[in-house]
């Protein structure tokens, strides 16, 4: 009898290493709601637990002895000769991050555990205000796991030096070789980095590749490719699964290939995967499969690039057929991820950043897409923020319920483009009276819909932080971008969320079309009273990119650029360059900005004039335009 039809889904290096990316997750989830024998690898994590260890650091050091002493790079000289001292402590130091033994913070906390290579180095760019400790600025005295697992962090992150220095350039615990992929109009360069021999990071991953296929002898193998530096390590799976498995059918997908890869016309990709599908994978996966089993033809797949046998010319197939209900997804588990093993890791000291890498949260979503998808930044042309679909409190609750049983974790992080905030309210109230004590944050628009009280009821259901996108703090670029919020707005609801005891984290933007020096010092006057009154607690200057698919992008005249020609091929599609009038030097104004807004973290400065931040500027700063009381005014103010 033949064995039942098998899916394996897997996440391919590099992702996060805190906890799993959902996407397997969901599709597993959903899979099996469906009754398939479907099944999930982390890959990523595996690749950096086999490198990080005792055996993997031997065969790092055999690599590194080997190099011309003009490539012994000085993270490659400190790692040789402190080797045995990293040796005996890796396994220890991996251990102490996944939680299991505690008790190791204390010794590594002496500064005398660890080899110290070049990432210590910005420890020195603490105040060493506090009697020789220059973490205790950052950390307080209190901060004994927290000190650790930043100085354990550092510690690996001067052992991924070692590996970028040594064994592969491209390495990176999260962007590993994404200059391979992002915007990339061609696939030459992929496709010579995967025509190179083997380096050891692609032995070690074509290795767990073959463990991985014959634990599970799939019939259909997934490759998730959530970010642009998981797609060359995808493409090494799936060429060693080939290897092995020439007949194993290859489907990509994942949020990179929704986004960038939406023109495919690159043939040399079908090299290595068969289908290429996008945006939500459950319609097209259930049609891929009855095609893999012979019970649809190739003419009737959904949503799915495929290379012609004959012309091998690129082909879209999309017969169209209604995507499955939001509430009808299933829901998502973590069953065969090995939840005890990931990393928890304390890289950026910004405390609403540190949730991204710090501790294991189950990921999960309110609702499909975005409610307003109206700011004219983002990629609302697309379908996972075009096409809103929610599902019930009572639907949403049963799935935390059941996700909490399985991996034992009460903590949630609500992926949404932007939470809305009536879904959250009555999943709040169900929170609530079904006495459901969980932990969760996620990213909302601050609407004037989120009161006092209803921040409250959130935190009362166990919000603990929200981010939102203040973007420039500027009313009139926030109504060129539609964004459908004020300055004054956004600082009432940022405070109700704080005064519930919420951690408030702003996104925040520069160099946005017709953005002038004017516009930026009295942005970044805003976000200081913000800190100033207690609206905010932590914030983040992005620099604003063109892409292809936001209406900036499809519509440069009405935000009064041109955009330069995209570059002609049949890959990767995305980013677009822009030429802005104003002539305002953005790159220099990021300097001021990123120094402004750590400051303000941690309490330094606020008080001080916002020009002090531009005084590297070769041309003269004006004065904010916006009054100094102009928050404080605001928050008491009705809405």
């Amino acid at each position: 009898m033949s064995s039942p039809f098998r899916v394996l889904s897997v996440i391919p290096p590099m992702t996060q290493l805190n906890t799993p990316y959902p996407s397997t997750a969901y599709l597993t989830g959903f899979l099996r709601s469906r009754g398939v024998d479907a099944v999930q690898e982390d890959l990523a994590l595996a690749l950096v637990l086999e490198l990080l260890s005792p055996d993997g650091l031997d065969q790092v050091r055999e690599v590194a002895e080997q190099l011309p002493p003009a490539m012994h790079t000085a993270q490659v000289i400190q790692f040789l000769s402190e080797f045995p001292r990293y040796r005996h402590s890796i396994a220890a130091v991996i251990r102490f991050l996944q939680g299991a033994d505690a008790t190791l913070a204390h010794r590594i906390n002496t500064r005398q555990f660890l080899p110290e290579g070049a990432r210590f180095r910005s420890l020195d760019a603490y105040d060493d205000a506090d009697g020789g400790d220059p973490l205790a600025w950052a950390f307080g005295a209190l901060g004994l796991q927290d000190r650790a697992r930043h100085l354990a962090t550092l510690y690996l992150n001067d052992l991924a030096d070692v590996l970028r220095d040594a064994i592969d350039p491209r390495f990176e615990f999260v962007r590993y070789a994404e200059q391979l992929a992002t915007s990339q109009p061609h696939f030459d360069p992929l496709a010579a980095a995967l025509a190179a021999p083997h380096n050891l990071v692609d032995s070690t991953l074509a290795r767990l590749t073959a463990d991985m296929l014959q634990r599970h002898k799939p019939h259909l193998l997934l490759l998730s490719v959530p970010f642009p530096g998981a797609m060359y390590a995808a493409l090494r799976i799936a060429q060693a699964a080939k290897a092995l498995r020439p007949d194993l059918p290859i489907a990509l997908g994942g949020g990179f290939v929704n986004t960038e890869l939406r023109d495919l016309a690159e043939p040399r990709l079908f090299d290595f995967v068969d289908f290429v599908t996008l945006d939500a994978g459950e319609r097209p996966l259930l049609a891929l499969m009855e095609h893999v089993q012979g019970q649809r033809s190739q003419q009737r797949l959904v949503r799915t690039f495929v290379r012609d046998v004959q012309t091998h010319a690129v082909r879209y197939v999309n017969m169209m057929e209604a995507d499955v209900a939001f509430a009808e997804v299933g829901t998502p588990t973590w069953d065969g991820l090995p939840l005890h093993k990931y990393l928890s890791l304390l890289d950026m000291l910004n405390p609403m950043n540190r949730l991204w890498s710090d501790g294991r949260w189950n990921k999960l979503t309110v609702a499909h897409g975005c409610y307003w998808k109206k700011c004219s930044f983002c990629d609302v042309s697309l379908d996972y923020i075009s096409r809103y679909e929610g599902a019930s409190a009572t639907v949403l609750v049963d799935r935390i319920e059941a996700i909490v049983k399985e991996t034992g974790q009460t903590g949630f992080h609500f992926v949404d483009e932007a939470a809305p905030p009536k879904a959250l309210k009555a999943l709040a109230e169900e929170l609530i009276r079904r006495q459901v004590h969980i932990s969760w944050w996620g990213n909302i628009r601050f609407e004037k819909t989120f009161t006092p009280a209803l921040c409250q009821l959130l935190a009362d259901s166990g919000c603990v932080a929200i981010s939102g996108g203040l973007e420039v703090a500027s009313d009139r670029l926030l109504a060129l971008m539609k964004k459908g919020v004020s300055v004054d707005q956004v600082a009432r609801v940022t405070k109700g969320f704080a005064d519930a005891g919420v951690l408030v984290h702003a996104y925040l933007m520069y160099g946005f079309p017709t953005q002038t020096l004017q516009d930026t010092v009295d942005a970044l006057e805003y976000v200081r009273q913000l800190f100033d009154n207690g609206c905010i607690h932590s914030g983040f200057f992005h620099r604003f990119a063109c892409t292809v698919h936001s209406p900036v992008g499809q519509s440069p005249a009405d935000y009064g650029i041109e955009l330069l020609p995209l570059p002609d091929g049949k890959f990767a599609k995305n980013d677009v360059g822009f030429v802005d009038p104003t002539g305002t030097d953005h790159n220099a104004l990021g300097i001021g900005l990123k120094k402004a807004i750590y400051n303000f973290m941690h309490g330094v400065m606020v008080e001080e004039d916002v020009r002090s931040w531009f005084s590297h500027l070769p041309v003269k700063v004006p004065r904010p335009t916006v009054g100094r009381q102009r928050i404080a005014k605001a928050l008491t103010q009705a809405a």
